[in-house]
């Protein structure tokens, strides 16, 4: 909305909820369900008679389906609504990498209503258990063994059918078992033009994600890696946005690195999440969500080259369940040399449920320096200034 703004774009909000200032925003909101692409598609068109849209643009998991078909049905570029519903189920997008020829774990998929025990009969290990379209790391699990994988698999069973990720009416989705890949992880932020990926930056993890639980921190750019490993990185995110048929707008990917090669484990139509996108600027200081729209909007893109200095994002964990009482301190973390800034986003007094059950972060922070190592330094010093008290 901040970028729409300092672009002068009039923006139509599309949401499941009535905003909180909805009354604000009269003619300038509509509601869209978003869980129904072909129903949000007939409710935006109805609107579009009235008030003609030049764009249409989802900005999280939750609206990119919903985006696809209304950009579909209003005859606008986009990516073909197949090809989102691909990058959304992890499932059908292992079957599009392979197909490709690239390197993607083996998979066999099951109905959350499976027996336990009978998925554990499985005679390779490790594996990773996972729903096959939540993000964020959420529902993934590592198992080494059938105990812990019969374990896993109820687990993450118990929570695909949960009411916040199966509302009444709709089935459970699958479970996805697969091979756990070891290795480098980086993540990898992306434009699409045309068909045509624009890789905008690649993220260091340097925190190793090997599991049980699959909790992102860290992410730095840019990357420490050699220079023929970024081709590689650059050249498998082509392939794969590629293989799933998307064709324009961001693409948010994830890669392993390893002796074998890259692996693919996720290709997202959206960019990255939650506020990490402040971490990226390019050209004379034009954030992420400026070029995004204007690649919608068809406007003009001065540069896509990402400016020079080191930056990075912690996304601060939440350790265990219960009620948030408070951060304590923040300025103390704050004043870290390199810090820029730290926002907690969930209220005092709130509940908060840790990973794999759980779905947000408790805030972030984020740092700027000369080197990615400074940009980490930095970060892990300030985290260890919070105390996070829960009851």
């Amino acid at each position: 909305m901040a970028a729409a703004a300092d672009l002068g774009v009039e923006v139509v909000v599309g949401s499941e909820r009535r905003p909180a200032l909805a009354h604000l925003m009269e003619g300038r909101w509509l509601r869209v369900p978003l869980r129904n692409p072909s129903a949000a598609a007939r409710a935006v068109a109805a609107f579009a008679r009235e008030r003609p849209l030049d764009a249409v643009v989802g900005v999280d998991d939750g609206s990119t389906l919903a985006a696809a078909a209304v950009a579909a049905a209003l005859g606008l570029p986009r990516n073909p609504p197949d090809a989102v519903a691909a990058s959304h189920d992890k499932e059908v997008s292992r079957r599009c990498f392979a197909a490709a020829g690239l390197l993607t774990p083996r998979f066999r998929s099951w109905p959350a209503h499976a027996d336990a025990e009978e998925v554990a009969t499985t005679r390779y290990y490790p594996v990773v258990v996972k729903p096959v379209d939540l993000s964020g790391s959420r529902g993934v699990i590592r198992a080494d063994s059938p105990d812990d994988l019969a374990a896993a698999f109820a687990r993450v069973a118990a929570l695909v059918r949960s009411p916040d990720v199966c509302p009444p009416g709709t089935s459970p989705q699958r479970i996805l078992v697969e091979d756990f890949i070891p290795g480098t992880e980086v993540a990898v932020e992306g434009l699409v033009q045309g068909g045509r990926l624009d890789v905008l930056a690649i993220f260091d993890k340097p925190d190793a994600l090997e599991g049980p639980f699959f909790e992102e921190t860290i992410y730095v750019t840019p990357t420490r890696l050699h220079e023929d490993a970024q081709g590689l990185i650059r050249e498998t995110a082509t392939a794969a946005t590629a293989a799933l048929g998307l064709r324009e707008g961001p693409i948010h990917a994830e890669i392993r690195l390893n002796d074998r090669g890259a692996w693919v484990l996720e290709v997202a139509a959206r960019s990255i999440g939650g506020l990490c996108a402040r971490t990226l600027r390019f050209g004379a200081g034009v954030p992420l969500e400026d070029l995004i729209l204007r690649h919608a909007a068809a406007l003009p893109i001065e540069s896509l080259e990402r400016e020079r200095a080191a930056t990075g994002v912690m996304m601060l964990p939440i350790r265990r369940a219960g009620r948030l009482v408070e951060v304590r301190g923040q300025d103390d973390a704050r004043a870290v040399p390199g810090i820029e800034g730290l926002t907690v986003i969930i209220p005092r007094g709130a509940e908060i449920v840790p990973l794999p059950e759980g779905d947000r972060y408790l805030g972030f922070m984020f740092a700027r320096g000369e080197t990615p190592a400074e940009v980490e330094a930095a970060l892990r010093e300030a985290h260890e200034r919070l105390e996070v008290v829960v009851e």
